[in-house]
């Protein structure tokens, strides 16, 4: 058998953060945090933006659950906000057919509730009318009387102020919330939902009456009238529960900038007769509340989450109201994912060595293996992880035959990667009993295989040379 020759990792060209951790937790122990997390569908899921950024910066945890990795989903228009660029603008800005988009969810899960289309009518027309906010000029100068609506691109040194509560530092999802949000049956919904599509468009129970509807959008419209207007009462509250956090950020409304044609503005470009024909388009922004919102999560894997409990214990897990324990975790997990045991005593062991493990479901294989994290470098090796015995014999859960394992191969070495088949070796006399508990983690042993395909002119060189 020949030695495996190990390559250096292959940094990529373009690098745009810095490296911050490994882990998410602090040595000394003055900075520590206990992040908390819950289970959705049979997935972990974390909604803190707190916790997220501090989870996904610091050791590079999880994935959005909208994004390709790190969590910035955004519903802002980036050829929007270039073009706007001049208002100086600190919200999202959208098109009128995105936006009229939103509004059409928002109908759908009113008519899921039994409302009529006249109460619904209403409501969404109450909630989405347009607002008029003040605009403050860039320098911190006093505020002026004009309305969002005036907004153009060549409006400059003006600012918008907004509700910034929900704003912690990573680009999420700005829109807003329904006006009954704030009641409790409607929290647990939110609570409850699928993290996929979030929907906060439920204006109230089934039983709720329009008029009541009605008025509670009214109430909801006054009751954060104030955090509009004044930028600085907005500010003031920045340190609450993480919990008390989640519950403003999903519930509190948000606005967004809606790009629409400004119809008074409408003006031919000569005195011909095809006037109608030659009209120049002049679009302004108008402030609405956004009455459907996706929310941007943290997805922790199973073989992550387990790890941040067990081994860094800086994470808590919540099923409903209730947290589980280590023992929990590890037989719920179990039974959600066959393969949890073996794939996790892989992880532990891989993370313990400095990289960084991801999901390789995109190549076929149960992990890969980053240096530092996926900005820095792309991935090294596509591990295949197998529990065996001490004589190497068993029933194994992923069998390879030769068209397979080549397959497997040829796939690996095309996305510059090598194929490393990790074998997890369990003691003869460990029972299924000790297996039932993470403690059987100290007597796995683990011997790695790295497969190449053999070349015979290759060989034949090296011969010659010698």
């Amino acid at each position: 058998m020949a030695e495996a020759v190990f390559r250096p990792p292959r940094r990529k060209r373009r690098v745009f953060e810095s490296y911050e951790a490994p882990f998410p937790v602090d040595v000394g122990g003055e900075d520590f945090r206990m992040c908390q997390a819950e289970i959705m569908n049979n997935n972990v899921i974390v909604r803190n933006p707190e916790d997220i950024e501090r989870l996904y910066n610091k050791g590079y945890f999880g994935k959005g659950i909208l994004s390709k990795s790190r969590p910035v989903y955004s519903i802002s228009n980036p050829y929007l906000v270039s073009k706007w660029q001049g208002a100086n603008v600190n919200m999202p800005i959208i098109t009128s057919k995105k936006y009229q988009c939103r509004v059409q969810w928002a109908k759908s899960i009113l008519q899921e509730q039994g409302l009529d289309d006249c109460s619904i009518t209403e409501i969404l027309k109450n909630y989405t009318k347009p607002l008029e906010l003040p605009l403050l000029e860039k320098e911190g100068a006093e505020q002026t009387g004009d309305s969002c609506n005036s907004t153009g691109p060549n409006a400059e040194n003006t600012e918008l102020s907004r509700h910034s509560s929900a704003d912690t530092g990573s680009v999420v999802d700005p829109e807003s919330c329904s006006p009954e949000c704030h009641n409790e049956g409607h929290q647990k919904a939110c609570s409850e939902g699928g993290p996929a599509s979030d929907s906060v468009a439920a204006f109230g129970p089934k039983e709720q009456k329009p008029t009541d509807l009605k008025e509670a959008t009214e109430v909801s419209c006054q009751k954060h009238s104030f955090c509009v207007r004044c930028s600085c009462k907005a500010k003031e509250s920045t340190e609450h529960k993480s919990c008390e956090m989640v519950e403003s950020n999903e519930c509190a409304p948000e606005y967004v900038l809606v790009e629409e044609e400004d119809e008074s503005g409408l003006c031919p470009e000569s005195d011909s007769a095809h006037e109608q024909e030659n009209l120049v388009k002049k679009e302004k922004l108008v402030c609405r509340k956004n009455p459907f919102r996706i929310f941007e999560y943290l997805q922790l894997s199973l073989e992550e989450a387990f790890f941040l409990v067990y081994a860094l214990g800086c994470l808590t897990i919540y099923y409903g109201e209730e947290p589980l324990t280590i023992l929990k975790l590890w037989e719920f997990f179990s039974e959600v994912k066959p393969s949890f045991k073996t794939i996790y005593m892989a992880y532990h062991y891989f993370r313990s060595k400095g990289w960084v493990p991801k999901v390789g479901l995109k190549y076929g294989t149960d992990l890969l293996l980053y240096r530092k994290g996926p900005p820095f470098y792309h991935a090294s090796y596509s591990v295949i992880a197998e529990l065996v015995d001490d004589t190497f014999e068993g029933s194994l859960r992923r069998p390879f035959t030769w068209n397979s394992l080549s397959g497997l191969n040829r796939t690996t070495v095309n996305a510059s990667k090598e194929l490393m088949l990790c074998y997890l070796i369990r003691p003869s006399d460990m029972t299924e009993k000790e297996m039932s508990t993470p403690e059987c983690l100290k007597r796995i042993k683990v011997q790695e295989l790295i497969v190449t395909r053999w070349v015979s002119s290759r060989e034949r060189s090296e011969q010659d040379d010698l």
